[in-house]
């Protein structure tokens, strides 16, 4: 009896040994890529509101990991998430739109333009390795990547643009398809004060958390967890041109500049979910 107890402890703690090694491993894995010469100083310095490493745990990403990323924009989280899936996962970046260059709609214009450079600056596969490209451009474009292909998908500030245009649902959905059975949906997005089921600050970058949960719910996910670790209470939410009064897009340009500057990133949400 004394012996079998002693080898289960022996095989516990061995275990948790193996557990707490593995996590250091990647945490200093992160870390270096975190602190790479590739990426810029003003990247490095969003650091301090992103806080990805806390997003890569919270989310549970793995080196493993096949990730969907949608709308990556410049890159800030693939010129993370690319090298730390390098070895032995998949990035999947679902970017704009490639064909609207020439689009009377400004929107759309800049759009293309930056999916066609950020394209090429993922090209490096030294440095990224095999990033897999597809476009998201709904209506018309939204079969996002292959049915139950995915083992994690994020969706970081780009919900209340879905919502403005009237596409949020059927972006989910689309998701929703691309996820594997039990995979996770991670969404980070500016948060506003309204506690209604309705959202009527989508043009400034703000949306209420019950009305993204419901969204999301609708669209067959279910919420698991909660965190605080991209909330900003500084953000008063009342700013006269909305999220983008404050860093790093600073709309209101000189005026106020220290103001919002001390103030840093906006308030987000950061809400999980799984594919039932």
């Amino acid at each position: 009896m004394f012996k079998s107890s002693l080898l289960t402890a022996l095989c516990c703690a061995v275990a948790l040994y193996s557990v707490q090694t593995t996590a250091t491993q990647l945490n200093k894995k992160i870390e270096d890529i975190l602190n790479s010469e590739h990426r810029s100083v003003e990247h490095k310095a969003r650091d301090n509101y992103r806080h990805p490493a806390d997003v890569i745990q919270f989310f549970n990403i793995q080196p493993s990991s096949t990730v969907l990323e949608v709308w990556p924009g410049n890159g800030w989280y693939s010129e993370i998430l690319a090298p730390y899936l390098k070895d032995n996962g998949q990035l999947v970046a679902a970017t704009f739109g490639l064909n609207n260059q020439n689009s009377d709609d400004k929107r759309l214009a800049f759009w293309s333009k930056i999916a066609l450079e950020y394209r090429e600056k993922m090209s490096d596969q030294a440095l990224y390795g095999s990033v897999l490209f597809t476009e998201f451009e709904p209506p018309e474009q939204i079969d996002i990547a292959d049915v139950d292909s995915i083992d994690i998908a994020i969706i970081v500030r780009t919900l209340h643009i879905w919502d403005e245009v009237g596409q949020m649902q059927q972006g989910l959905e689309s998701v929703y398809k691309a996820l594997k059975p039990g995979g996770v949906l991670g969404i980070i997005q500016h948060r506003s004060t309204q506690y209604s089921d309705f959202s009527s600050s989508a043009p400034e970058g703000y949306l209420a958390e019950n009305y993204v949960i419901k969204a999301a719910e609708n669209a067959g996910f279910k919420l698991v967890e909660t965190s605080e670790i991209n909330a900003n209470n500084a953000d008063t939410k009342d700013h006269p041109k909305g999220v983008y009064t404050l860093p790093p897009t600073l709309a209101m340009g000189a005026m106020d500049k220290e103001k919002y500057l001390a103030i840093g990133e906006s308030d987000r949400m950061t809400l999980k979910f799984v594919k039932q």
